[in-house]
Order: structure tokens, then C-alpha cells, then sequence
């Protein structure tokens, strides 16, 4: 089977053969799939009639557990931002009814975002469409092969941890 990549690589290999191109191989084809899942992301969650830095922050109180709650700093590191959009975001989530804001118990100057019923159920829906259409991005893959896929694309990410 050939796809898209092997002739971007063929043809860099006939004007550059003496550059090792088995990177390329691998990262654009990354880079084509990236593209799709950003696709199947933003369809998923628009269809439960979020945006994905909503998923983003929905997602990581979920995570937490009952009662579903975290520290603004404990969401910066969930989601990797900066605190000036985490406010931001946090602002328009209560906006639309998805989280709360409430005194944090153990700092008087603190606060505790908690996820809501209707951002639990709209996190939830976002959720279980992302796995259908992840799932369907790797059809193709034999399900044994997943695993493996999984802990190679793992050993790349490692030293980014």
C-alpha cells in the first residue's frame, strides 16, 4: 500500500539521495494524521456544542473525580496555559453555565473551580464521541497493533515529559 508520503519521499530522495529521509517517512505521516484527529476534535465536541479549549478544561476537572473540582493552578498544569487565559476561560465556562467558582476552604484568598451538572454532561457527550472518532481513525490498524503504535509513539514522547 502507497500513500501520499512514500511519493513526497521518493521525489526528495531523487534530488537529495544523499540525505537520510526515514524521518520524514514517519513525521509526515504524523503530521497528515494530526490533521485529522484536529478535524475529528473539533467535529466531536462541536457537535456537543463545545469548543476544544472547553473540552480541555471540562475534561481535566472531570479527570479529577467526585466532586469533580480543582485549584486554578491545578488546572494550569492540567492543561498547559498561561493564568491569564485559564481566568479567561474559567470566566467564559461559568458564563455558559459549565463550571462554578467557590471560596477554596484552605486559602482564604484562594478559589475551587467545579465542573457543574451541565458541564459534566456536556464534557461526558464531548467525550464519547472524541473515542468514536479516534476509533474510527484507527480502523484500518489491526486492534493488536494498537498497543504497540501506543508505546512507540510513547518512546518518542518521553523525552518531552
Amino acid at each position: 500500500m502507497r500513500d501520499e508520503v512514500d511519493e513526497l519521499v521518493e521525489a526528495w530522495a531523487r534530488e537529495r539521495a544523499d540525505l537520510d529521509l526515514s524521518a520524514m517517512a514517519v513525521f509526515s505521516r504524523i503530521s497528515r494524521l494530526a490533521r485529522h484527529l484536529d478535524l475529528a476534535r473539533r467535529e466531536a465536541f462541536s457537535a456537543h456544542g463545545i469548543e476544544s479549549w472547553e473540552f480541555d478544561v471540562l475534561a481535566a476537572l472531570r479527570r479529577a473525580g467526585a466532586p469533580y473540582e480543582l485549584s486554578p493552578g491545578r488546572l494550569l498544569k492540567e492543561t498547559l496555559v498561561t493564568s491569564g487565559t485559564m481566568t479567561n476561560r474559567v470566566d467564559r465556562l461559568a458564563a455558559r453555565g459549565f463550571v462554578e467558582r467557590y471560596p477554596d476552604p484552605d486559602d482564604r484568598r484562594g478559589v475551587i473551580v467545579r465542573l457543574t451538572r451541565e458541564g459534566k454532561t456536556a464534557v461526558d457527550g464531548a467525550f464519547e464521541a472524541l473515542l468514536e472518532a479516534e476509533s474510527t481513525l484507527l480502523a484500518d490498524l489491526p486492534t493488536k497493533e494498537h498497543k504497540k503504535l501506543a508505546s512507540l509513539l510513547r518512546t518518542l514522547l518521553t523525552p518531552f515529559a
